[in-house]
């Protein structure tokens, strides 16, 4: 069973050998709790407030599977870097800017027709475009209609070989099938953040599959936090249950580190 986060504080803190700290962190499922419909994961004030109490001390980056512009407007604090689509599309203080596979708008422009036609008679299927990626909500879906809905999106990504499907919770994307995920966009933005004074110590927290990519990336150089609320195969050191503990820990850390 993978440790819990809280209770290895000591062993968290003593691994950073006095490097600078930086905080990652996925958003639905890790800042806020998932919920039905993505418009609903609202971050709590509370949260807010560690975030800024973090990012004023450390680096602190925030990777969604949602647009840039969404996580950045429901998470609405200044001096975060953010990464959004999986890291398809990243933004941050001074300018800094980088989007990959922008030539795949054409073919994510077509594949959304074409998805949202299969998908327009199953009930509580929820289609939703991104800008570097398509989502099939299934979650308000019938166990009934759930095979026509897997069908429809199989068929779809059979066709379309030059993107890759990738599941998560109650969710189907399609998304650019290159050699570009999370833990690559971390491993970018740790060089972006580099200093030849002071190594970088990165601390990822997640619950996605998608965040798997990350805590394998930073294996040897940091410390992956899975958040579940039962024990599952992960690549991260220690886990944590919900955003409850979540909030719990920055707290903690911000604590010792700050």
């Amino acid at each position: 069973m993978t440790p819990s986060a809280l209770d290895r504080l000591d062993q968290i803190a003593a691994a950073t050998n006095d490097a600078r700290l930086a905080i990652f962190l996925d958003y639905d499922g890790t800042l806020t709790p998932i919920v039905r419909r993505p418009e609903r994961a609202v971050l709590s004030n509370s949260r807010r407030e560690i975030l800024r109490m973090l990012v004023a001390n450390m680096p602190v980056a925030i990777l969604s599977g949602r647009d840039l512009e969404d996580v950045r407007r429901r998470v609405d604090v200044e001096g975060i870097l953010y990464a959004g689509s999986h890291g398809f599309d990243i933004a941050g203080p001074r300018g800094l800017r980088k989007q990959v596979a922008t030539d795949f708008l054409p073919i994510l422009d077509a594949v959304e027709k074409e998805l949202k036609q299969k998908l327009a008679d199953i009930h509580g299927a929820l289609l939703e475009r991104k800008r570097f990626s398509i989502a099939a909500h299934y979650r308000e879906v019938t166990d009934q209609s759930l095979p026509q809905l897997e069908q429809a999106v199989n068929e779809t990504a059979a066709h379309h070989r030059e993107l890759r499907k990738m599941a998560s919770k109650k969710v189907h994307e399609l998304q650019p099938n290159i050699d570009w995920d999370k833990g690559k966009a971390v491993l970018w933005l740790l060089e972006v953040m580099g200093s030849e004074s002071r190594e970088i110590f990165p601390i990822y927290i997640g619950d996605d599959l998608t965040d798997e990519d990350v805590f394998r990336a930073i294996k040897q150089r940091g410390v992956g936090i899975v958040v579940s609320e039962q024990p599952r195969p992960t690549a991260a050191r220690y886990a944590l249950k919900n955003p409850t503990e979540v909030e719990r820990f920055l707290r903690q850390i911000a604590a010792r580190m700050l």
